[in-house]
């Protein structure tokens, strides 16, 4: 059957994939219906395809098939709907404003005649045409995210998905729903499959066959590979689409013509690669060939007596593998520092900033991380950038990341480049790295292929190291002060194979390891380490020392419920501090957050500066919660303080508790 009403309240909402329960009112009673409904808020209006269902805890509910989002049929209806924060620049009172200036019209203003909303107080003309522009834009974005839903397309793709394809976006997918495997490369191929045989596309239809074999290849690139085996491909396509070997090695030729795929051999086997995965190998490969045949301009001469001058100044003693890596920084234009912790990495990063700072040379520090840029810049005293702000390639990777292999990057000025965690540097961020470097520059890649490999495709660090093809230095000593850290130890063991280090007698540990399987147990000890236990050890306080980590999401122990129980335990809920309802969470005035995509256009201010841009990983906390400006303000690790709306709070989170995979993010 088919409901058609306004959403006045939405009681939970999934972040992931937007399944929702929420209250709608139809006919002036108010119906509990659950669902999929991606990009909906409160004073929406929608048109419903399902059923009723009974829920034994719950009662009644409406459960949604499908969904339609519709103008509100009243003006009361449609002042909620502008109201709702939807659309930047209007709120509740400037909603109020033009729904008494323009009645009945004010649809009709917002598409045929925007300027007129410059009549209403406070909105200026350019203002005027902007909000236009945004209610026009999300309309129509609206009309096909239903539509790309039974595609297993969720609601981030389908705003990328109507950027490539426009208003027309309904009617190519129809003609051909195997485009959405090229556009975005986070659908589901069984679900567009799945319909693309319901309107009748053959199954040796040969749109169908490439398409699936560039998802066999992404599948692949989600599990950190840039390239498959040929023979393993052809057997997951024959079980993916039931054709005969030869369709599928006809698939194979045709992307191969068309350069959308390489075959590369390799003794006896046949690798594929996605065309952008092999030119960014590519790239990367040819440039690092061309630093090792290039003059060497930054050397400095007599060096061994330039380390001595150092030693004598700074009152240190640097090992011979430390001296060994110096030099070597210096002999070549390109070349590794790898170790583990606690090995001297950074002292050997502090020596080789002072040693060519000392020659009038600019020496630039990156990371691929904000939370490394920032633990970079503390311990060697200098500006650390992260390298997507320092190569401006942000937008770069958001609109466009894989196709973009060939983008124009601009060039570091810099005579030495040193890049600290390169573990954590994956396939297309080198390739931007490699070309924004100048011939001539010194590019030092510090880090330890021991650290959690990157997110995104590829090892470069590892595969750099493997292929000896660049000057590397291997760090295996651990320093005597760092060898009083069990943690440093035990780390090395592990990587050894090895057994926990046991505390010695009275000595003092920074590692202790709890053995416990009873989860309800682990999760008490996690809150009671957090909650003051701690403070037996050390000066340990939660909000300004303590991390809490785990593998997964789900669970008990999992990052959601985690965040629950910390945040109940450490920032419970008090009549002094301001809150906002956000599906099932509770956001609250002193809550540790992260952020979660990247923004780069919201503002920001610290100290006497300013800016925009802020990223995926980094953290602070909810100084400020404004309820009638309907506003969160959030103070970042880093000092700089920003105002978010309502509607931009899917882009933080509770970091009470983090993944390990999110850690890399920091």
């Amino acid at each position: 059957m088919e409901l058609k009403g306004q959403i006045e309240e939405i009681i939970y909402q999934n972040e992931l994939n937007s399944y929702t329960i929420c209250n709608i009112k139809v006919d002036g009673e108010l119906i509990t219906a659950v669902g999929y409904l991606p990009f909906i808020v409160i004073g929406d209006t929608v048109k419903l395809n399902g059923k009723y269902v009974m829920h034994q805890e719950y009662g009644e509910q409406f459960k949604i098939d499908t969904f339609e989002k519709i103008m509100p049929e009243t003006l009361e209806g449609l002042e909620k709907y502008l109201g709702s924060g939807i659309i930047k620049g209007i709120g509740p009172n400037t909603a109020q404003k033009i729904i008494e200036k323009f009645g009945e019209e004010t649809i009709n203003i917002f598409k045929c005649s925007p300027e007129k909303l410059s009549l209403v107080k406070g909105i200026s003309k350019i203002r005027a045409l902007e909000m236009a522009e945004e209610f026009n834009e999300k309309w129509e974005l609206w009309q096909i995210v239903a539509f790309l839903g039974k595609f297993g397309v969720n609601a981030n793709n389908a705003k990328k998905i109507y950027d490539a394809l426009g208003k027309n976006a309904v009617e190519e997918i129809e003609k051909n729903p195997y485009i959405l495997v090229d556009i975005s490369y986070g659908v589901d191929f069984k679900k567009i499959d799945k319909i693309a045989m319901e309107i009748g596309i053959a199954t040796n239809n040969e749109k169908r066959i490439e398409s699936a074999i560039k998802y066999g290849i992404i599948i692949s690139a989600y599990n950190g590979h840039t390239c498959v085996v040929k023979d393993n491909l052809i057997i997951f396509m024959e079980q993916l689409l039931n054709v005969p070997i030869q369709d599928i090695e006809n698939g194979i030729i045709n992307l191969k013509v068309k350069e959308e795929i390489i075959v590369e051999k390799r003794e006896e086997e046949e690798w594929i690669y996605l065309y952008p995965f092999y030119k960014a190998e590519k790239n990367i490969a040819e440039i690092i060939q061309v630093f090792k045949k290039s003059k060497n301009v930054k050397k400095i001469e007599k060096i061994k007596e330039e380390l001595k001058k150092q030693e004598k100044q700074f009152g240190i003693e640097l090992s011979e593998k430390q001296k060994e890596a110096i030099e070597a920084v210096n002999e070549n234009n390109i070349c590794v520092i790898t170790g583990g912790p606690g090995t001297g990495k950074t002292t050997i990063i502090k020596n080789i900033i002072e040693l060519y700072k000392a020659h009038k040379k600019k020496v630039v520090l990156c990371a691929p991380t904000g939370r490394a840029a920032k633990k970079m810049s503390e311990t060697t005293g200098e500006e650390a950038k992260t390298i997507h702000r320092l190569l401006d390639i942000g937008k770069i990777e958001e609109d466009d990341k894989i196709e973009s292999v060939d983008a124009d990057i601009a060039p570091i000025d810099a005579d030495v480049i040193i890049i600290d965690e390169m573990s954590m540097v994956d396939l297309f961020l080198m390739n931007y790295i490699m070309k924004s470097v100048y011939i001539g520059t010194k590019l030092v890649l510090v880090g330890d292929v021991n650290q959690l490999p990157s997110v995104g495709p590829g090892s470069v660090l590892k595969d750099i190291i493997e292929s000896e093809t660049i000057e590397t230095v291997q760090l295996n000593h651990i320093f005597r002060q760092a060898a009083k850290s069990h943690i440093i130890v035990n780390a090395h063991n592990v990587n050894n194979g090895e057994p926990f280090a046991k505390k010695q007698g009275d000595e003092i540990s920074d590692f202790f390891y709890i053995n416990e399987t009873n989860q309800e147990k682990i999760l008490n000890n996690v809150i009671t380490l957090c909650n003051g236990r701690l403070k037996n050890y050390g000066d340990y306080d939660f909000f300004k020392n303590i991390q809490v980590l785990t593998p997964t999401k789900k669970g008990k122990l999992g990052t959601k419920e985690l965040n629950k129980e910390l945040q109940k335990q450490l920032n419970p809920e008090s009549e002094l501090k301001g809150q906002k309802n956000y599906g099932e969470v509770v956001f609250r005035e002193g809550d540790r957050i992260m952020q979660t995509k990247n923004n780069y256009d919201i503002y920001w201010e610290k100290d006497r500066e300013n800016g925009t841009g802020v990223f995926n990983g980094e953290m602070g906390y909810i100084s400020k919660i404004d309820d009638p400006n309907k506003q969160i303000k959030i103070t970042f690790d880093d000092e700089k303080v920003a105002w978010y709306s309502y509607t931009e709070l899917e882009q933080i989170e509770h970091a009470y508790g983090i993944t390990i995979h999110k850690s890399q993010r920091k």
